[in-house]
């Protein structure tokens, strides 16, 4: 029941959302040619589905009458069978016990996709391993209604089941058993469902839709999908990590209108903003392994919080219909309700209760009084008597309610939303991958820190700050390594960059002086942006698709290298992750400094708070002092007019936290 509630309420909101699913449930769909015509009167399978539903009875405790309902179909032939197998000899006398002597009539104990598959399990067996045949009979019911919902169809039985919405289909996580051995789940089942899950979703659309043509005689007895191919799956779970991707970005998407020459910083973020978009596929992945990933769809809560209703003190519980308007004293009642373990009794009105901070609240208690507002002899506790009606109480879903959307897309899990949804029962979500951004270091000049004493080389500082950074920020850095300025290295280190990677970030080369070759190669594949931003520091930078993958060509310079990542690249970068179009927050502050700045360009001061509230900037602003950035605690940012700042002035303080 509580399965069939969720498989609604997720269908609904799939449709809702103008998704598509395919879903897959681990039992037969049919019976063997000729049994629902022997049944019904009709071979149309979804017939005896019908006839089932209105048969099979379950109650909230968890009992059904699947035997009944088996034995009701034995009485229809003349020989035992075909239903066979139970608990207890003497139980039902209508099922055989044993399979021997059972006669299936006209028809096979078996399927052909049961042979086809070399399925273990007959649909006729109710018990003893292996069995599925009380799943059937339990699970078409559900199915039956599940089919009533708009845009539901079933493969391959609906005549049109591919323009359906939500298709429900027969699956049996046991063909890639063989995968599944070598698995590192010791949950087997799991194990098995998240590997076919992962197969099929990886399989390629043409290959997914051969599978999907099933053969005639699956119209009346159903099929397995994936019956015959259990190697074309298993093959398909070593194909990337990236089963459902976005389209990939155009190669146009950075281009400028004619004529544009020095843009906005405003006008280049909502650009980039309006061409962007999600490049990354989606996983499930189990909580406990969720950390720091973003939501790709909604994680809707399997269980209310808190549950039921309990007390929120130490106190004494009692029915609030039992008090006056005095002070009031009511006698106790033996025993107590604790976190844990209830009080499986009414009290009864008039009464109260021992009950402690988190204990249920029993039936007849609505209301709870702090201990500390209490008198007490042990026979009866006294207390004022103007306590509101469910005073210290918690109502049942007061915080979430079950089937609730406990978190929306988009949202990193970090530590509070990993405690919302393993309150609410949440067990597994379905997050993006993290972006892969990859790292190159462009110029002769540039070596790796310590490699020579030699003044006319210049340590790397970019590398190891930007791939730092990216870590910082959740996604998967890609050390891409360092080129000297030859065309031919560029070429290959981006060739590179471009099969590991879903952006890369280079450093240098990004003007247009005879050096910079990355945006010389930008330029030779057409896709290159020149983007002269009205900034400072950090003026050019080259934006252009190198093999289907976004470049991001900053300054060589540390100072606007970091400043154009954090303004531009970090925004961008959590669009691309699925995480959404990030906006930095910024804190108005007092200035503790004086400039006086010409209109024209948007500059980034490397900043601090002081102790007493009002932001201080680097000695200087030459964006070769490296050491301001280490210095610094965030930026000041001073927008495109002219300003004349003096101390106490108004201006706006972005934390280096605020990127994260």
């Amino acid at each position: 029941m509580e399965a069939e509630r969720w498989l609604d309420q997720t269908f609904g909101a799939e449709r809702t959302e103008g998704r598509r699913v395919l879903a897959g449930f681990d039992f037969p769909f049919g019976y063997p040619k000729g049994f629902a015509s022997a049944v019904t009167g009709s071979n149309d399978p979804f017939a005896l589905w019908d006839w089932l539903e209105a048969r099979i009875t379950d109650t909230e405790d968890g009992a059904n009458n699947r035997f009944e309902v088996a034995e009701e179909i034995n009485c229809l032939f003349a020989d035992p069978g075909p239903f066979w197998g139970k608990h207890g000899e003497d139980n039902f006398p209508g099922v055989p016990y044993r399979k021997q002597g059972v006669i299936f009539g006209p028809f096979a104990e078996k399927r052909e996709t049961d042979r086809v598959a070399k399925a273990a399990s007959s649909c006729f067996q109710l018990a003893f391993h292996p069995t599925v045949g009380g799943q059937v009979l339990t699970g078409l019911p559900v199915l039956a209604r599940l089919r009533r919902r708009e845009g539901v169809t079933v493969w391959p039985l609906d005549q049109c089941w591919d323009e359906g919405q939500v298709v429900l289909a027969e699956i049996w996580p046991g063909i890639i058993e063989s995968a599944v051995r070598l698995s590192e789940d010791k949950i087997r089942d799991r194990a098995q469902v998240t590997l076919l899950a992962v197969a099929l979703s990886r399989l390629r659309t043409d290959i997914l839709a051969k599978l999907m043509d099933a053969p005639p005689e699956a119209r009346e007895e159903a099929w397995i999908l994936g019956a015959g191919a259990a190697t074309t799956l298993i093959e398909a779970l070593s194909m990337p990590n990236s089963p459902l991707r976005p389209p990939p970005l155009r190669d146009d998407c950075f281009a400028l209108p004619p004529g544009i020459d020095w843009t906005p910083v405003d006008e280049a973020l909502e650009r980039l903003r309006a061409r962007l978009h999600p490049v990354v596929g989606a996983e499930v992945r189990p909580l406990a392994g969720a950390e720091g990933r973003i939501l790709a769809r909604s994680a809707v809560a399997r269980r209310a919080n808190p549950p039921a209703a309990n007390s929120a003190v130490d106190g004494y519980g009692f029915a609030h219909a039992a008090l006056g308007p005095a002070d009031v004293t009511l006698p106790l009642i033996e025993g107590r309700a604790a976190a844990g373990a209830p009080y499986g009794r009414r009290v009864p009105e008039g009464h109260a209760i021992r009950i402690l901070t988190g204990a249920l609240l029993p039936d007849g208690v609505d209301t709870v009084v702090l201990d500390e507002d209490t008198a007490t002899d042990g026979r009866q506790v006294a207390f004022r008597g103007k306590v509101k009606p469910g005073a210290n109480t918690r109502r049942a879903g007061e915080d979430v309610n079950e089937g609730d959307e406990a978190l929306a897309p988009c949202v990193r899990l970090g530590p509070p939303e990993l405690a919302l949804l393993a309150a609410t029962g949440v067990t597994e979500v379905e997050v993006f991958r993290p972006l892969r951004v990859g790292v190159l270091s462009t110029g002769s000049e540039i070596v790796a820190s310590g490699a020579t004493p030699d003044p006319a080389r210049t340590y790397d500082a970019n590398r190891p700050m930007l791939l730092a950074l990216l870590r910082d920020w959740r996604m998967e850095a890609v050390d891409l390594g360092h080129v000297p300025d030859d065309l031919d290295r560029l070429r290959t280190a981006l060739d590179a960059g471009a099969k590991t990677a879903d952006a890369i970030l280079t450093s240098g080369g990004a003007s247009a002086g005879d050096e910079d070759h990355v945006s010389a190669l930008l330029g030779e594949t057409g896709t290159r942006g020149d983007w002269r931003i009205a900034l400072k520091p950090g003026r050019p930078l080259a934006l252009g698709m190198w093999k289907g993958v976004p470049v991001f060509g900053l300054p060589g310079n540390p100072v606007a290298a970091l400043v154009c990542t954090l303004i531009f690249a970090r925004p961008a970068f959590a669009l691309m992750g699925g995480e959404g179009w990030r906006t930095p927050q910024g804190f108005t502050v007092p200035a503790a400094f004086s400039k006086r700045k010409k209109p024209g360009r948007r500059e980034y001061l490397r900043a601090r708070m002081t102790p007493e509230g009002s932001a201080e900037v680097f000695r200087s602003e030459g964006s070769g002092r490296i050491s301001g950035l280490a210095w610094a605690d965030g930026l000041v940012e001073i927008g495109d007019d002219a300003r004349d700042i003096v101390p106490g002035d108004p201006v706006r303080y972005i934390p280096y936290t605020s990127f994260r």
